[in-house]
């Protein structure tokens, strides 16, 4: 009997991309950063980026925004771990959809981060999965220390939607 094992490129492979985020701020508002890790088998990147003036919330959903900005192939699974119930929530729970639908009426903030997410969500097939922030999960703890790295860091960027708000 003959066989034969077939060695599949990695790239046609299925894969799962996995990105974990997190966000930080000193201070609510206050200087803020993001950080990422993208995972694609044995490929790691990193990403992360300070502002000057900014909030929490803000920062957990750049984190997101920018690793789904970096993302080269569309229409692919995607699953994204954070320890932002906020995140989850809006997006899992519906809730983002209605604030779309009232134009984030009722003092809904974050419009523009927000709507900036939901046009990149278009392109991919997310999940969003919560992880609980600063436990035993390494890679949240080192999108925590990215994002307080940042925050912390010089050169710090603006982020016009918060001085807009």
């Amino acid at each position: 009997m003959l066989s034969y094992i077939f060695f599949v490129p990695m790239e046609k492979q299925s894969k799962q991309l996995i990105i974990y985020t997190d966000g930080s701020s000193r201070g609510n508002p206050g200087p803020g950063g993001y950080g990422a890790l993208l995972m694609w088998g044995d490929k790691k990147k990193e990403i992360s980026a300070g502002y000057r003036l900014t909030t929490n919330n803000r920062m957990e959903l750049m984190g997101v925004i920018v690793a789904l900005e970096n993302l080269k192939t569309e229409n692919i699974p995607v699953t994204i771990y954070t320890d932002s119930k906020y995140i989850v929530d809006s997006v899992e729970k519906g809730w983002l959809n209605n604030w779309i639908k009232t134009d984030f009426k009722g003092g809904k903030k974050n419009k523009d981060l927000w709507m900036r997410f939901f046009q990149l969500s278009k392109k991919f097939k997310i999940q969003f999965k919560w992880v609980k922030g600063h436990a035993d999960n390494p890679y949240n703890n080192r999108c925590d220390v990215l994002a307080t790295t940042a925050a912390d860091g010089q050169n710090l960027l603006i982020d016009e939607g918060y001085i807009e708000q």
